[in-house]
């Protein structure tokens, strides 16, 4: 059982790519948005402040509205692809799923549940913070995925 609970976030700045994308693209996507996005950063003199996020903007189908970055301390500068956004703050569901992330719809089905148990209606927006850097971290059953969902 994952550890779920509801708490209150601050609103923070973020740097990223948002795209409608195949859900078999998703890899692909997010290796090119974090890419980039840390490309313009480097440029604009600006260093991430959080680990890499992925944002869906509504349910998953065969393609997904998606966006794809890093927080930032400010709004900076728009570059190509690259634009400043935000991740809401309020009351969110929160998650921390322990796992590779090809395991994650357990956790969504947890979460899911808790939603129903708590009698607490989700916003149709959420977002995934990876905590782990599979880079540094090879064993996917060691991987730390922070998961927000808004509440409505």
């Amino acid at each position: 059982m994952t550890d779920i609970r509801l708490t209150q976030l601050s609103e923070k700045h973020t740097a990223g790519i948002r795209e409608r994308v195949p859900m078999t693209g998703l890899t692909d996507f997010f290796s090119r948005a974090f890419e980039e996005t840390m490309r313009v950063l480097q440029a604009q003199g600006v260093s991430p402040t959080g680990a890499p996020f992925g944002r869906y903007h509504g349910r998953p189908g065969d393609t997904v509205d998606v966006e794809a970055g890093f927080p930032v301390d400010s709004p900076i500068t728009p570059d190509g692809p690259v634009a400043p956004g935000s991740l809401p703050g309020g009351r969110v569901v929160e998650a921390i799923h322990i796992g590779s992330y090809d395991t994650l719809e357990r956790t969504y089905s947890e979460l899911e549940r808790y939603f129903v148990d708590a009698d607490v209606t989700p916003g149709d927006v959420m977002w995934e913070s990876y905590l782990t850097d599979p880079g540094a971290e090879p064993d996917p059953e060691k991987w730390h995925t922070q998961i927000c969902w808004p509440t409505a």
